[in-house]
């Protein structure tokens, strides 16, 4: 007779304002596979200093050719995701990825356990995710940051890496 198999669940109730996101990174070049593979080193490091806040880091593939890799976070809070994606080895790489992708795109997809969901992407060549059907529009004003997706207060503590008007400075 073949054993049942276990099933599991959790209590998230000691997490009301959990918030996960997905986050990859797209080989668009030869040039990028460098890229990411230096990338992933970086990301280790910022991982092992364990930023407040940080509840759980997965890593995940999402393909191989190209190369397409990425994590899985679980962050506390928005609080405390946003402060360290604004602030040291962080808001470091996204400034110089803006600046210069160098041969990448780029992507995260964040859902908050008390509902809302928002993402952006740089570089993307093909509709993944959830632009392979939802509308997608272009990020900037109130799509600009993911604060201002999720129609949050613009009350943040710390300015994004790039300021919208660094950014689209032409």
């Amino acid at each position: 007779m073949a054993t049942r198999p276990s099933r599991r669940t959790v209590d998230l109730s000691g997490f009301p304002e959990l918030v996960i996101i997905y986050l990859g990174m797209r080989a668009n070049t030869l040039r990028g596979v460098a890229t990411l593979m230096k990338t992933g080193r970086q990301i280790r490091a910022a991982v092992a200093e364990e930023p407040e806040g940080l509840l759980r880091h997965e890593d995940l593939a999402y393909g191989l050719v190209p190369p397409h890799l990425g994590m899985r976070q679980y962050w506390r809070d928005f609080e405390s995701m946003e402060r360290w994606a604004r602030t040291g080895t962080h808001a470091q790489w996204w400034r110089d990825r803006l600046a210069d992708p160098r041969g990448t795109g780029f992507w995260h997809e964040t859902h908050f356990a008390d509902g809302g969901t928002e993402a952006v992407y740089v570089n993307i060549p093909k509709r993944i995710g959830l632009m392979s059907f939802a509308p997608v529009s272009e990020a900037r004003k109130l799509m600009y940051t993911a604060r201002r997706r999720l129609r949050l207060p613009d009350e943040a503590k710390i300015d994004p890496p790039v300021l919208e008007e660094d950014f689209y400075r032409d």
